[in-house]
């Protein structure tokens, strides 16, 4: 039998609960890091480090990391007008003369610091503000060279696209949020419906890569950051973010979404020979979910597979062949934080860093324990030290951890979508917590005394049978 999942073990945004820890504030100031970047330092001092000049450009790596980490301290509008006011400053271009020679050298680094930054994280550039901000000192060295002005446009137009893109976002979740009740077994079970759309269970797991992959295209970066924003106290009393995780929450409710879908999907047959061929199907998907390095969508199934409704069936399951089962659960168990899991992602993201096809590239890691890591980073370290400057080490393994992430998730699905697979698996109705258990009872009849009372309320509450 596999183990049980109450539907409370979902995974639901900022259900994550950190373990009592003292931050740690035993960073020494002053050790480089990256290209002279120090492990500690004034907000003031990192931002000096952002700012390009005639003979000096940041390291990529600190640019990520700075920009990422940064808006725990500062909004990136603001960041830019400083960034922004440093280099008018500096390379004197409020001056009625410039010194052409000077802002030639200067000029193709400020733009590719620009690129880079609306590349990145092009939602730090939604309002218009930030647009002039940009503008403004383009068009001050622009006399020096009409090129800049020409990148400037190409950057913008760039910028457009990519925000237009990121605003469509993907397809919305049928049923996500509000799951039907159980009312009256339909003639016809679901499984067949999904059996109709998709009876390969190798074209479903690639189906679902799709949509995973789909959804992770539209999370930012900075997303892991503000889902974690508190008040910075030597900076303001209020929340520098809210309501900026909207594509990290709704990927989570993906996951969820999926999990609730699995196991409707078993619950749904009349006959157990029927809820047992669903069973099979779907271990036949997260194993090959597994090959793919889709690890999301196996957690998902597993979960599934082990919620309570499902996991009572207990001649449902005497009927599957369960072995193959039992290999993914010991891939995803839970023991030693995951260790099983974690060598299998590394597998995977060595496969990825060596690979000869688009395939071999896909690593779509388990979203909820990335967030839960993360967490534990965030919270097991302090933001500042005690002497007030910014623990620029911890945001270095923030990014480390952020970057790898979008790595993976700016692979090409390799696999042609199936607009009819994707539609059932974003809109096929799935059953809430009370009708997964009616329906599994019904499928089953209870075996105790506490089953048979909870069946009895079920059947009364929304059947209105008593």
């Amino acid at each position: 039998m596999p183990q049980t999942l109450s539907t409370s073990d979902m995974v639901t945004p900022g259900s994550f609960s950190p373990p009592p820890t003292e931050p740690t504030d035993g960073e020494q100031a002053g050790q480089p890091l990256l290209d002279g970047a120090p492990s500690s330092a004034s907000l003031d001092t990192l931002i000096q480090h952002l700012v390009p000049t005639a003979d000096y450009y940041p390291e990529k790596a600190y640019i990520f990391t700075f920009l990422l980490s940064s808006r725990l301290f500062i909004e990136p509008r603001e960041l830019l007008a400083r960034v922004c006011h440093l280099c008018i400053e500096q390379q004197q271009l409020d001056k009625p003369v410039l010194d052409k020679a000077r802002v030639r050298k200067f000029g193709p680094k400020l733009l590719q610091l620009l690129a880079e930054w609306t590349e990145t994280f092009p939602r730090d550039f939604q309002e218009e503000s930030t647009i002039g901000h940009m503008t403004d000192v383009v068009g001050r060295i622009a006399p020096c060279d009409e090129a800049y002005r020409k990148r400037m446009h190409q950057l913008l137009q760039a910028l457009h696209q990519k925000l237009a893109a990121l605003d469509q976002g993907p397809e919305g979740l049928v049923g996500a949020d509000k799951p039907i009740s159980y009312r009256t077994k339909p003639p016809a079970s679901i499984h067949r419906e999904l059996l109709g759309v998709c009876s390969d269970p190798y074209t479903l797991a690639q189906q679902l890569t799709h949509v995973e992959l789909e959804r992770l295209r539209h999370i930012g970066p900075e997303e892991f950051v503000q889902a974690f924003v508190n008040k910075d106290p030597l900076v303001s009393t209020k929340p520098c973010f809210s309501d900026k995780t909207n594509n990290l929450e709704a990927y989570v409710k993906w996951f969820n979404r999926l999990c609730y879908l699995v196991a409707t999907e078993i619950c749904m047959p009349a006959k157990k020979k029927q809820r047992a061929q669903v069973i099979e199907f779907f271990i036949d998907v997260a194993r090959e979910c597994f090959n793919i390095g889709n690890f999301n969508s196996l957690m998902a199934i597993i979960s599934g597979m082990n919620m309570s409704p499902v996991s009572r069936l207990k001649k449902t399951w005497a009927k599957v062949k369960t072995a193959k089962f039992f290999i993914l659960e010991h891939q995803m168990d839970p023991t030693g934080n995951f260790c099983n899991y974690r060598t299998a992602l590394r597998g995977a993201a060595h496969r990825s860093l060596t690979a000869h096809s688009s395939r071999e590239k896909i690593v779509i890691p388990f979203f909820s324990l990335l967030i839960k890591d993360i967490y534990f980073l965030n919270e097991g370290c302090a933001n500042r030290l005690p002497n007030g400057h910014v623990n620029f080490e911890k945001f270095l393994e923030l990014a480390k951890q952020v970057g790898e992430f979008i790595t993976w998730k700016q692979v090409e699905c390799p696999f042609e979508q199936d607009p009819s697979i994707t539609h059932y698996l974003y809109t096929a109705p799935i059953f809430s917590e009370d009708g997964l258990y009616l329906a599994s009872y019904e499928s089953e009849s209870p075996e105790n005394q506490t089953e048979k009372e909870r069946w009895k309320s079920l059947r009364s509450s929304i059947l209105g049978k008593t």
